[in-house]
């Protein structure tokens, strides 16, 4: 329970009821914050909230760097801070946000993997016709047709299918719904699986996917089928969600160049975040121009 003396438990309860975070975000948000109040009561004399400067903030990410935590995760630990002093600040429990204004290191940002269209062809051809089969292909079909993050995917009610439309609706991050197009061979294997969905599921369970148990699918159990079925299908890389929603991404744009429309598609709340899939395209045209340009060819 928050309690007037623990601004973190505050914010953190303010970020479960009133903004409705994930649980997966909550702990990041309160793993990053604890990590540095921790630091702050080791400092003496130990400065309250509202004593806090640049200064502090500054230290404690070159004692975090110098300890080896990665230019990512500070990045991530600063946005914590600086959300957490706004929420402070709004609430009129600190004067100023010390932690505006400091910029981790810089980091190399990793573009993500992706599989080819014919890779893709080739691990989403399941073979099976059992429930379990036809569940594990339409799981897979929806995350490449419509670009879903894992917790989207398991949220997902059999209300929020319109077959008849081919959309779906999604709750993404910070609660906010999306409405997405089901492609053409999402939605044949989709009507597939809820035609045998009812043989694992009861009549009162709401969730689109379910166990064998019939009950609505872990993430855990969903990243372990699909590492399963890449296997199986002599997959070249290790599959997971997050691998068929950078393919979705990486294709789309491929194709039509639309970074906006992606940006829409994908949830993302800043374009920035879709702007790496730039990064992948422009890696594809340059390995066609090595290839194919009179200039660029090696000479046999």
């Amino acid at each position: 329970m928050a309690t007037p003396d623990d601004p973190i438990g505050r914010f953190i309860h303010h970020l479960r009821y009133e903004r409705r975070l994930s649980p997966h975000t909550l702990s990041g948000y309160q793993r990053d914050l604890r990590a540095f109040d921790d630091w702050r009561c080791q400092l003496q004399p130990t400065p309250a909230w509202g004593e806090l400067r640049q200064s502090h903030i500054r230290d404690h990410v070159a004692m975090a760097h110098r300890q080896g935590l990665s230019g990512k995760s500070l990045q991530r630990r600063l946005s914590s801070l600086r959300c957490l002093f706004r929420y402070l600040q709004r609430e009129r429990l600190v004067s100023e946000n010390p932690a505006e204004g400091v910029r981790a290191p810089k980091v190399r940002r990793k573009l993500p993997a992706t599989l080819d269209v014919d890779q893709l062809g080739q691990l989403l051809t399941l073979p099976g016709d059992d429930p379990l089969s036809r569940r594990d292909a339409a799981i897979m079909e929806l995350f490449y047709s419509s670009g879903l993050r894992l917790a989207e995917l398991i949220g997902l009610d059999l209300a929020a299918i319109d077959l008849n439309d081919a959309t779906l609706e999604v709750t993404g991050k910070g609660s906010k719904t999306r409405r997405l197009p089901i492609g053409r061979l999402a939605l044949a294997a989709l009507d597939r699986w809820l035609a045998v969905r009812g043989s694992l599921a009861g009549a009162d369970e709401p969730a689109l996917f379910v166990s064998q148990r019939g009950t609505r699918l872990s993430p855990r159990s969903v990243q372990s089928r699909l590492r399963q079925r890449a296997i199986e299908q002599g997959s070249p890389r290790h599959v997971h969600p997050h691998l068929l929603r950078h393919s979705f991404a990486s294709h789309l744009l491929e194709s039509s160049g639309d970074l906006r429309a992606v940006q829409e598609l994908l949830g993302h709340a800043d374009i920035s975040t879709t702007q790496i899939y730039t990064h992948l395209d422009f890696q594809h045209l340059a390995r066609v121009y090595d290839r194919t340009h009179p200039r660029a060819k090696k000479k046999p």
